[in-house]
């Protein structure tokens, strides 16, 4: 009993560093890109600096990361896997009697265990880290910044006030659209006719109203006139806002269930917040379906050869997988689909392949 603990603990213990250190490099690469690219667009700005762009780079590259986890584990555990066969720890664990599920058991654990910490802490983390990077952004690029790997860009919003229709549209936004950058609002009259074209530097959502600050307005019938404060009126309130521009990756894991019960109460439809919400749910299955995947297309290569054809078996798995995620994500998104199943069908459909594949090399 102790030597299968210790076994399955040592083979825990090279799973998660297979893993994280892949997951690092990805980390380490995006970062590199993301530098580079925010100091060739900010370099000749007012109050740039290395540290100060490091920073921002490195505040938004957690929400980024949350994608590569999938494939991390995917490429880590084919690479413990193959680093284990290679040093005959595996054809050595065969040999004392243990099957393939028993040394398969401690990645899968592992697996669940990152995937439930990438709900309850990673996920929350990394939307704080995106809010506060988007802040600092703007400080120092402006309301211009359109730079690698941003996200939160180009957002429409059309209401209605006191004052008529008006359509929206920012640059940029932050606290899920609750702030906006590079604003220009076209305003008509209650009777649907054009009234003007205002321009200001950002907007925040007030009671009832838009504040917009330093503001050039534009009539047909007048010169631009020019205000350090602007109001435009709205009957949308912060969650309206919400729902129609953040994006539900800027929403954290924990706020998800408050905005979704919300949304059903107002009668909006809260399709992309509860895929979301499954979506992470879902994390630590579609984890432990990339082990189950690493272990079918790498446990059967032999020592001295199918090194290319297990890599190719990898990709390939992994590609048809993430067009499987995007796909399901897109048709839970617009309600085609429920959101529960497009959510968790991915998981379910990976891990049941990786289960058949094994059975069908191990005992069958």
């Amino acid at each position: 009993m102790t030597v299968g603990f210790t076994l399955w603990r040592y083979f825990a213990i090279r799973f998660v560093l297979a893993i994280l250190g892949l997951f690092l490099f990805a980390a380490v690469l995006i970062f590199i890109f993301d530098f580079l690219e925010l100091v060739r667009r900010g370099g000749d700005r007012e109050g740039f600096t290395i540290l100060r762009v490091a920073l921002i780079s490195l505040l938004r590259i957690p929400v980024l990361l949350e994608q590569v986890l999938p494939f991390a584990t995917l490429f880590g555990a084919i690479l413990a896997f193959v680093t284990l066969s290679r040093s005959l720890e595996l054809v050595i664990a065969r040999a004392s009697g243990m099957s393939v599920w028993q040394f398969t058991a401690p990645a899968l654990i592992v697996a669940v265990l990152l995937g439930a910490l990438a709900i309850v802490a990673y996920n929350p983390l990394a939307v704080a880290l995106k809010d506060k990077s988007d802040e600092l952004s703007v400080s120092l690029f402006g309301n211009q910044e359109k730079v690698l790997l941003q996200a939160s860009n180009n957002a429409w919003l059309r209401q209605d006030g006191l004052d008529g229709e008006t359509i929206l549209h920012a640059t940029q936004s932050t606290d899920q659209g609750l702030h906006l950058y590079g604003v220009t609002v076209f305003a008509f009259d209650k009777k649907g006719v054009f009234r003007e074209r205002v321009e200001a530097e950002q907007a925040t959502l007030g009671d009832g109203a838009w504040h917009l600050k330093n503001a050039v307005v534009y009539t047909a019938d007048d010169d631009p006139k020019t205000y350090a404060s602007y109001l435009i009126s709205t009957y949308l309130g912060p969650l309206e806002v919400r729902q129609s521009i953040a994006s539900p990756e800027s929403v954290s894991f924990w706020d998800l269930p408050r905005l979704i019960e919300l949304a059903r109460r107002a009668g909006l439809p809260a399709y992309r917040y509860t895929l979301q919400y499954e979506t992470l749910f879902a994390r630590p299955l579609l984890l432990a379906a990339m082990v189950l995947i690493a272990a079918a297309v790498s446990l059967r290569v032999s020592r001295f050869g199918g090194l290319g054809r297990m890599i190719l078996g990898g990709i390939t798995a992994g590609f048809v997988l993430y067009v499987l995620t995007e796909l399901a994500k897109d048709l839970g998104g617009a309600g085609i689909v429920s959101p529960v199943v497009a959510a968790w069908s991915p998981g379910i459909v990976a891990t049941l392949m990786g289960f058949t594949i094994l059975l069908h090399q191990e005992d069958g």
